[in-house]
């Protein structure tokens, strides 16, 4: 149990049970712009739920609702300022709005961290988009220093 995490939630690891309320908030971080985004993002989880180097968590309420989740996974390749192979890193982290501001986040990246350790890893690892200021300052208060910024391009050759 996690200390920090209220009395009234519990966190435990994805199985193929939670699977649809997995799906169901990964969809509302990420948003589809069609079917067939819905389609590659169950793919994409089914992929992480039988991969042995990445893992899914869920929150509950007290009413059995999942109300968070959040993806970590092993990275074996570069990741910026990482001083060690392999390094934890969180994929994705989420927290439906009416619980935001319960320490719900705060108490998912502390098991993180605790999964990071078990791992063998000494670092934790995260990253968001340049635009999105809510997970910046999520990331920012709970101890995550920023040590790079990028911007992508793309030419078509066509």
């Amino acid at each position: 149990m996690n200390k920090n995490l209220p009395a009234d939630f519990t966190i435990s690891a994805v199985g193929p049970a939670d699977f649809e309320n997995w799906v169901e908030l990964a969809l509302e971080l990420w948003p589809p712009e069609d079917d067939s985004d819905r389609e590659d993002m169950r793919k994409t989880m089914t992929k992480i739920l039988n991969a042995e180097n990445q893992t899914g968590w869920l929150v509950r309420n007290t009413a059995g609702d999942a109300i968070s989740f959040m993806n970590l996974s092993l990275r074996r390749d570069y990741v910026p300022e990482a001083t060690q192979s392999p390094v934890a890193f969180v994929e994705g982290i989420y927290v439906r709005a009416p619980y935001r501001h319960q320490r719900v986040g705060t108490a998912l990246i502390q098991w993180a961290e605790q999964w990071a350790q078990q791992q063998g890893c000494v670092e934790l690892a995260s990253d968001a988009l340049i635009e999105n200021q809510d997970s910046y300052q999520f990331h920012t208060k709970i101890g995550f220093e920023e040590v790079e910024r990028v911007v992508c391009f793309i030419k078509s050759l066509e």
